[in-house]
């Protein structure tokens, strides 16, 4: 991927934002996690804090990254592309558009940050 054309990196969790569903989101990592249903939720954040690998990658690229809950992005985004996606999900934005950076299911086979954040490396030429 050239880094020229590149905006920012857009996350895209599978929660709806607010108190109640991070409360609710937070019970059902503790009490069923093998049912939880957000991966990259389940790679940046552990039950209360972010994933400190995760954060250390996160404070020192120079990379611009936006992270909103699926509402979110439905509010900021589904008018202006009008792309209709899967969650989670990561998305680039280049100059010109919204493309696809890292699908549902790459996530969803991930297991921890250091893997997103070498999968991110890779694909945006910064190792």
């Amino acid at each position: 991927m050239d880094r020229r054309g590149l905006k920012k990196l857009i996350f895209v969790y599978n929660a709806d934002s607010g108190l109640r569903n991070m409360v609710m989101d937070s019970a059902h990592k503790i009490f069923s996690p093998a049912t939880y249903e957000c991966s990259l939720c389940n790679i940046t954040y552990g039950v209360f804090s972010e994933n400190s690998i995760w954060k250390k990658f996160r404070n020192e690229t120079d990379i611009e990254m936006e992270f909103l809950h699926k509402d979110e992005f439905a509010k900021t985004y589904k008018s202006k592309f009008g792309h209709k996606f899967t969650f989670p999900i990561v998305l680039i934005e280049s100059t010109e558009e919204l493309e696809l950076f890292v699908k549902t299911e790459e996530l969803n086979k991930f297991e921890n940050a250091t893997e997103l954040v070498d999968l991110i490396k890779e694909r945006v030429n910064i190792l």
